[in-house]
């Protein structure tokens, strides 16, 4: 997972959001959608859509565009009803894939999943076959602007498990029930955040010693986050540097 990490920062670092950004907020709309219609649109009741509507307005999405895809999500302004459906695979080496989808039509989408992985050398596996490698959790991405022990400090009363050095970021982990109210902990102490989501982390990861794996593997993530149903990819890799610098150039 630390793997896929690093990837997301460079592609952060290259602009590649920003090309994607017509994409990008379509995709958060969608998630936004759907967390209004299952929790109701008030975020102060509604934790998984009180994390929607943060993400969405950190990737700049207007505020008057989220809060039309709430009253889409409720029913109060009319809109396209989308499934939750969740594919799982493996990549190149082994890597297993969670593949996440936000659909209005599970054929095109199931169809669309499997040739990705059909054509990017991998494939798809039964419901639950790699879904146990992975647990859900709050994931916070900070800039090296605090030191560790001011961070230790106010995350670990806030509801932190954990703290990973990144390289060039910090990485907190948290339960997912906590991950609002860390992330709160955060901007009252004036601790500027990259990023804070729900994600699935790995609980063993896959070293990929060679390029060509790595390679392999990356180009199924990519391929798969660029289809229009996919809102989040998963996978149990870990590429270290020397190759990861491979890759990059």
């Amino acid at each position: 997972m630390s793997g896929h990490s690093k990837w997301a920062t460079i592609k952060h670092k290259k602009g590649a959001q920003d090309k994607a950004r017509g994409k990008l907020f379509a995709k958060l709309i969608r998630q936004v959608e759907v967390a209004a219609r299952e929790g109701g649109g008030d975020i102060n009741t509604n934790a998984t859509l009180r994390t929607m509507w943060q993400k969405a307005r950190d990737a700049s999405v207007p505020t008057d565009t989220i809060e039309r895809a709430i009253k889409r999500g409720t029913g109060d302004l009319e809109g396209v009803i989308y499934v939750q459906v969740t594919y799982e695979g493996y990549a190149a080496a082994g890597v297993a894939v969670i593949v996440e989808c936000l659909t209005d039509n599970k054929n095109r989408t199931s169809s669309d999943v499997r040739n990705v992985f059909s054509k990017s050398g991998g494939s798809m596996a039964e419901p639950g076959a790699v879904a146990w490698q992975f647990e859900r959790k709050g994931v916070i991405i900070l800039p090296k602007a605090v030191s560790e022990d001011d961070l230790m400090l106010i995350a670990l009363d806030a509801g932190a498990e954990d703290l990973e050095d990144q390289g060039d970021t910090w990485q907190l982990t948290s339960p997912p029930t906590e991950l609002n109210a860390l992330r709160t902990a955060l901007d009252e102490a004036g601790i500027g955040v990259d990023s804070a989501e729900l994600t699935m982390i790995a609980s063993n990861a896959i070293p990929l010693e060679s390029e060509g794996d790595a390679r392999k593997v990356l180009r199924l993530i990519d391929a798969l986050e660029d289809l229009d149903d996919v809102q989040n990819v998963y996978a149990n890799f870990d590429i270290p540097d020397s190759i990861l610098e491979l890759v990059e150039a």
